[in-house]
């Protein structure tokens, strides 16, 4: 059986100090010191992987959804937002990320709204690589939506895949 995947980009950073050290982009575009949460005893002033992981989660979640309203023949109020929490966690020895993702589409009613973030979470990159092993909640407008165990397992069907 012959393989249909194909590599559209390849992003690369380096790393040097872990938590607390630095973290560059190979274009240069990211270059930043990196630190433990604040709240966690780190400086002011740094990021943390947890922070970049919302960040880009949350831009590809609202590519997602732009690439749903296309295919709808909709599109986005500009003013359309996606926030994403990201939880660090402690379990036993090991440690572990849950993200909340909370949609605001502006311009459609809630049903609608809730049809098409479900949409999204089947396609979004960081849905599909994170499905099966990160706890993923869904949110509009801050109210939780219900999220079938079958929508936070598995990975992508064919033909689900997001293009840029």
């Amino acid at each position: 059986m012959e393989s249909t995947k194909k590599t559209l980009y390849t992003a690369d950073a380096t790393a040097i100090g872990g938590r607390s050290g630095h973290v560059r982009s190979a274009t240069g575009i990211i270059d930043l010191d990196m630190s433990v949460p604040e709240g966690l005893g780190g400086k002011k002033g740094a990021t943390n992987p947890e922070e970049l992981f919302a960040a880009g989660y949350s831009s590809c979640f609202q590519q997602a959804l732009l690439v749903i309203a296309q295919r709808a023949g909709d599109k986005l109020d500009p003013q359309t937002e996606v926030k994403c929490s990201v939880s660090l966690f402690q379990e036993g020895e090991g440690y572990g990320l849950s993200a909340i993702l909370d949609v605001d589409l502006k311009a459609f009613d809630r049903e609608k709204t809730i049809d098409m973030v479900r949409q999204a979470h089947k396609i979004c990159p960081y849905s599909v690589g994170t499905r099966g092993n990160m706890e993923v909640e869904l949110k509009v407008q801050g109210e939780a939506i219900p999220v079938a165990p079958e929508e936070n397992a598995g990975v992508a069907e064919k033909g689900d895949a997001v293009s840029a």
